[in-house]
């Protein structure tokens, strides 16, 4: 490719819309226009690095025995009501009717596709087990888009999905995956952790996602540096303080004016906020209720509500924080809430409050609290379990030493949905002794154009992007100065000749135009040919992240370039755990 006749311009000052790196950069070198919010155009250079993406992801699912298929962004809604999801999921999801007054959707993700295609495909254990993927436009009209290819509306993903007669077979293409996500991002020049997650509105049994450690991530993980436990803090567990017990007092009710918070009632009555009782209220709705339901989430004081881990215990479809009315409608007092005697809510109590004698908690009353509640005695509830957060600093769940929080991106999740699709869709099988059963699915996905996003992020400098030579648009930038012209024309054919992929720059600009466009974009190899570098005896030959220039033989650069695309990729796999 000319530069002359490139389809987009580099641009020289940041761009006042991006918001991190990746964006600015993006931007900047020419790979990306912004159409709206959330909503993206990938000019030439981007499209040939996404087209290397797609190369892997082809590779590395071909390893693991994928079928490649494709799966249409416009369905119609019928799957989607079958399994509830068309009603459970909110405004991200994009629905119309069509011309014939039915109900469409725009694909946010496509396990109901790949059940109806599987309810007429797969009849008997003979057709078990496979896997299909397809690489395809997603549309989720996200409120709150931002980070330029981090968090958008439209995206393209490849999502695959395993079919099993057994739950060891899902195993084993879970693990797969779990291996081959690994040698994706690793392909890629992208560091990545593996940690648990919560299934959202995939559902099934388990699933963990791949995240790219940054402080612009929006996702919360929670790490163990001794033993290694990463969880997401939305189910990140920790080994929770139990006391010691004590002797049942009797309540007392005593007056706490105008103290509504528990650092407010710590100090008050000078007692560490591990002696108090948090109330926190939500509004949750429920897939089998028509309308809301108050929650009262009770709490250790010096802990915080888990709001995944809450919705999750009580099966809800949605949460979000009670209004002030709606508290005073059960009977309570903001602030001075109480579990005892509650009965227009449903109380959820944390697993760690039974083991903890004598908290002071609301009063129900305004300016008033009680000192020894205990559970069990004053109070109780059909829900408790784990619904508070992990923290910095908080014991491992498994070898007890401090936990580390970090920030991260996810790049890739996987799920083991189970029989979540194929029992409401009804996609079953003979098995050998000729009995009807579900087929047990898993899905796992990756976002291409978040996973440029992170690469661009882990691989820049002051100057510009240096992306890594398994996705950069082209292998070598060819520049062409004075004197030189001739001769970079006929190496421009002899790199094209040997299958080297190569960007020539023989745009009529100054030197330090060329040279910056050239870091700018971030193509790993420069060759510059000039009067100069043919008098010193050849071509100039720089790496993208190396300082030194050193002057190649002409009857030598191709052989040259070829030994270091391969040194190239020889680096990136080695030094990419």
């Amino acid at each position: 490719m000319r530069m002359s006749q490139l389809f987009g311009k580099t641009l020289r000052q940041d761009p006042s819309e991006a918001e991190v790196t990746s964006h600015k950069l993006l931007l900047r070198a020419g790979y990306i226009r912004q159409i709206g919010a959330g909503i993206f155009s990938y000019l030439h250079l981007a499209q040939r690095s996404l087209m290397k993406i797609q190369t892997i992801l082809r590779d590395e699912m071909e390893r693991i025995g994928g079928q490649e298929i494709s799966m249409p962004v416009v369905q119609p809604a019928d799957p989607w009501k079958e399994t509830g999801r068309f009603f459970r999921i909110g405004s991200e999801m994009g629905r119309f009717k069509d011309k014939n007054n039915h109900d469409m959707v725009l694909a946010m993700t496509h396990e109901e596709i790949v059940a109806t295609l599987v309810r007429n495909e797969i009849q008997s254990y003979k057709d078990l087990p496979r896997l299909i993927y397809h690489i395809q436009t997603k549309w989720r009209d996200d409120p709150r888009p931002r980070a330029g290819l981090i968090r958008v509306r439209e995206f393209t993903m490849k999502d695959s999905y395993s079919l099993d007669y057994d739950w060891s077979g899902l195993d084993r293409q879970y693990q797969a995956h779990y291996q081959a996500y690994f040698r994706i991002f690793n392909r890629c020049g992208l560091p990545v952790i593996a940690v648990k997650s919560d299934v959202g509105m995939m559902g099934g049994k388990e699933a963990h996602e791949f995240m790219y450690l940054t402080d612009i991530g929006e996702d919360t993980l929670i790490l163990c540096p001794n033993c290694g436990y990463t969880a997401n803090r939305q189910i990140a567990q920790f080994k929770k303080p139990v006391p010691e017990p004590e002797t049942q007092k009797p309540i007392q009710k005593v007056f706490t004016p105008n103290i509504k918070t528990i650092e407010e009632l710590s100090a008050y009555l000078s007692i560490p906020q591990s002696k108090t009782a948090k109330v926190v209220f939500m509004s949750a709705s429920f897939y089998d209720r028509p309308e809301p339901k108050m929650i009262m989430a009770v709490v250790r004081g010096d802990m915080e509500v888990n709001e995944t881990k809450l919705a999750n215990l009580l099966h809800a479809g949605d949460l979000r924080p009670a209004t002030e009315e709606e508290i005073i409608s059960i009977g309570t007092v903001a602030g001075f809430a109480s579990p005892i005697g509650q009965e227009n809510a449903i109380v959820v109590v944390d697993d760690l409050i039974p083991f903890c004698s004598n908290l002071v908690g609301g009063a129900n009353e305004a300016d008033y609290h009680l000192l020894n509640i205990n559970f069990g005695r004053d109070f109780s509830s059909e829900f408790v379990g784990d619904i508070v957060s992990a923290a910095e600093g908080y014991p491992c769940p498994y070898c007890g030493m401090p936990l580390k929080s970090s920030r991260g991106v996810e790049v890739g999740n996987i799920f083991k949905l189970g029989t979540r699709y194929s029992d409401s869709l009804k996609c079953n099988f003979l098995d050998k002794d000729g009995v009807n059963k579900p087929v047990i699915m898993g899905s796992y996905g990756i976002g291409l154009g978040r996973l440029l996003a992170c690469v661009a992020e882990e691989h820049h400098d002051d100057y510009g992007l240096c992306l890594p030579i398994t996705i950069a648009p082209y292998s070598v930038y060819l520049v062409s100065m004075a004197g030189g012209e001739i001769l970079s024309e006929s190496l421009y054919q002899q790199l094209q000749s040997a299958g080297i992929d190569v960007l020539w720059d023989e745009r009529d600009e100054r030197p330090g135009v060329k040279f910056n466009d050239a870091d700018l974009i971030g193509i790993p190899i420069r060759i510059t040919v000039s009067s100069r570098s043919i008098e010193a005896g050849g071509v100039e030959f720089k790496r993208r992240t190396a300082s030194e220039k050193i002057i190649v033989p002409l009857s030598d650069t191709i052989s040259f370039v070829q030994n270091t695309l391969q040194e190239l990729q020889s680096e990136l796999l080695s030094t990419i755990k």
